[in-house]
C-alpha cells in the first residue's frame, strides 16, 4: 500500500477517534451536588439555579447574592420573564455541542432563563442609557431571578408604556429571532406574500404580526385549535396542516419562515417563487449528535446551486432591534399573546409545559 494511502487512512482513524472521544466527553453527566442552604438575607435574592444537566428535577430555588455591578452595568429588579426552548436546551444540556458553551459535565452558570422585564434598580458610573426607575424589557443570564444584572450595549430598551411587564417579558428572543428573519435574512418588502410556517408559537405570532405591519399579505399554519388564534392576530389566510398540506397546493410564496422544521427544503421550495427566499430559524431538534446541524447543513449546501434563497439563522440580541419592537407595540402593531402564567416556584411546571410542545404563543413566569 501506497504511503499517502496509509497516511490518509490513518488520519481518518485518528479523526474517528477523536469525534467519539468529543462525543463521550460532551455526553458526560457530573452528579448533582446537595441543596444549597443559603439563608436569606437583606443582600440575597430568590433565583432559579441549575447545578446540573437534567430533567427540571434539577431546578432549584435558591437564596444567592444580589448581583454586584461594574461600571458599565445595569441592575434590574425583575417584575416578569418568560420561557423559550433555549432554557430548557441549557438545563438538559441537550444537543451537547452546546456544552461547549454551556460547560462540559455539568454548567459554568449555575442561572437560568433570559427573556426579562422590570424596573432599573441602580446603574454602573459609566451607564448613559438608562436611570433608575425606568421600565425596561429585553434579554440576560439569570432573568429567573429576583434581580438581573447586564451591560449596557445589550439587547434592552425601554419598555412602552401601553405594554404590561408580563407582554414585554414575552417578547426579547421570540420577538428579534422573527425581526431579523423577516426583515434582514427574508427581506420582505411591502405588498409580497409571505408564509410562517408554526405561526402559533413564540416566534410565529410575533412573525405574522411584524409581517403584516411590513405590508406583507401573510398566510399561518397551525393546527386545528390554533386557527383563531392565528386569524386574530392578523394572518390574511389560515392553514390547519392537519387538514391540508400546505407544500402540496397550488399558491406560492415569496418569502417561507419556517419554525417548525417539520418539511423537506424540496417541498418548501416547490412552493416558493422562483426568486423567492426561505429563512428557517435555528436547528433541527432531532438527535443529540450531529443530527440538529443536517438541516443547516443541507440548506448551506442546496443554497449555492438554486435561483431561490435558502437561508438558516440564530437570532443575535441587539439594543436597535429591542428599540424596533418597542415601536411596532407603541404604535399597537405588536401585541405579544401569552398561553399561561406561573410563578417562579412553578417553574419546574412552566418549563416542562414548554418542552411538552403543546403550548402556543409565550410562557410567562410571574417573578413578583
Amino acid at each position: 500500500m501506497k504511503l499517502r494511502y496509509r497516511l490518509s487512512i490513518g488520519l481518518l482513524v485518528v479523526m474517528g477517534l477523536g469525534i467519539i472521544t468529543l462525543g463521550f466527553v460532551l455526553s458526560h453527566d457530573s452528579e448533582c451536588p446537595p441543596p444549597a442552604s443559603g439563608l436569606e438575607t437583606a443582600s440575597t435574592m430568590k433565583s432559579i439555579q441549575y447545578h446540573c444537566y437534567g430533567s427540571p428535577e434539577v431546578l432549584r430555588l435558591e437564596n444567592v447574592d444580589i448581583p454586584q455591578l461594574q461600571d458599565n452595568e445595569v441592575l434590574v429588579k425583575v417584575k416578569a420573564a418568560s420561557v423559550n426552548p433555549l432554557d430548557w436546551h441549557f438545563m438538559r444540556g441537550k444537543p451537547y455541542i452546546m456544552r461547549l458553551i454551556a460547560g462540559i459535565g455539568a454548567p459554568r452558570d449555575p442561572n437560568l432563563g433570559v427573556d426579562f422585564a422590570g424596573t432599573v434598580e441602580a446603574v454602573g458610573s459609566n451607564v448613559t442609557r438608562f436611570r433608575p426607575g425606568e421600565q425596561v424589557f429585553g434579554s440576560a443570564s439569570g432573568a429567573f431571578g429576583e434581580y438581573v444584572r447586564f451591560k449596557e450595549e445589550r439587547g434592552v430598551a425601554i419598555k412602552p408604556v401601553n405594554i404590561s411587564h408580563k407582554q414585554a417579558a414575552a417578547v426579547p428572543i421570540a420577538g428579534v429571532t422573527a425581526l431579523q428573519g423577516l426583515r434582514d435574512h427574508g427581506q420582505v418588502r411591502a405588498g409580497q406574500k409571505v408564509l410562517i410556517n408554526g405561526a402559533s408559537g413564540g416566534v410565529g405570532t410575533f412573525a405574522v404580526q411584524i409581517a403584516k405591519a411590513m405590508g406583507a399579505e401573510v398566510t399561518g399554519i397551525c393546527s386545528t385549535r390554533n386557527v383563531e388564534l392565528v386569524r386574530s392576530i392578523g394572518a390574511d389566510y389560515v392553514i390547519d396542516y392537519t387538514r391540508q398540506d400546505f407544500t402540496q397546493l397550488e399558491k406560492r410564496y415569496d418569502v417561507i419562515l419556517d419554525n417548525v422544521g417539520n418539511h423537506s427544503i424540496g417541498d418548501l421550495r416547490r412552493v416558493m417563487e422562483p426568486k423567492g427566499t426561505l429563512v428557517t430559524v435555528g436547528t433541527s431538534s432531532k438527535g443529540n449528535f450531529i443530527g440538529p446541524l443536517w438541516r443547516p447543513l443541507r440548506t448551506s449546501l442546496i443554497d449555492p446551486f438554486v435561483g431561490q434563497q435558502l437561508k438558516n439563522f440564530t437570532a443575535r440580541m441587539k439594543h436597535e432591534d429591542m428599540v424596533a419592537l418597542a415601536e411596532l407595540m407603541r404604535a399597537g402593531e405588536l401585541t405579544p399573546v401569552i398561553d399561561q402564567e406561573f410563578s417562579l416556584r412553578q417553574i419546574r411546571d412552566a418549563i416542562s409545559y414548554s418542552e411538552s410542545g403543546h403550548a402556543r404563543a409565550k410562557i410567562v413566569i410571574d417573578i413578583q
